[in-house]
């Protein structure tokens, strides 16, 4: 990996990290609070996150794409789309199946999701590599 790509993933990953930590803290709210089913909890904050997610990445870590804001959200929600679906499966899985807190759950489908993001955002939606 270039110097450039690892500079791109760490930017990525600051603000993943964050915007998960934000995503954690509304499901435990829409969850322990709200008193929501924790997997419609589980989208509510997914999306909320996400499209915070999509700002901040946007602007710092694939600057340089060429495509529009509004056509990148699209695309960047369509991908995302996918990753909600694998989230709230493992979620499933993981609480209904082995018995696993729910946090604990979002906590371990985050790190398969969140590739799964970086990497179609990062050739798919915003068209960068080798770009800069």
């Amino acid at each position: 990996m270039d110097r450039q790509a690892i500079k791109r993933f760490s930017k990525y990953f600051a603000i993943g990290f964050s915007t998960f930590l934000f995503d954690l803290s509304l499901l435990y709210f829409f969850t322990d609070v709200l008193l929501i089913n924790y997997l419609v909890s589980t989208g509510l904050a997914f999306i909320i996150a996400i499209s915070i997610n999509y700002f901040f990445s946007r602007k710092f870590v694939f600057s340089k794409t060429l495509r529009k804001v509004a056509h990148g959200y699209v695309a960047f929600l369509l991908i995302s789309g996918v990753g909600l679906f694998f989230v709230v499966s493992l979620m499933a899985f993981f609480v209904e199946t082995l018995s696993f807190n729910y946090l604990l759950s979002r906590i371990l489908a985050a790190a398969f999701v969140g590739m799964w993001n970086y990497l179609m955002n990062l050739y798919i939606n915003f068209r960068v590599v080798g770009n800069h």
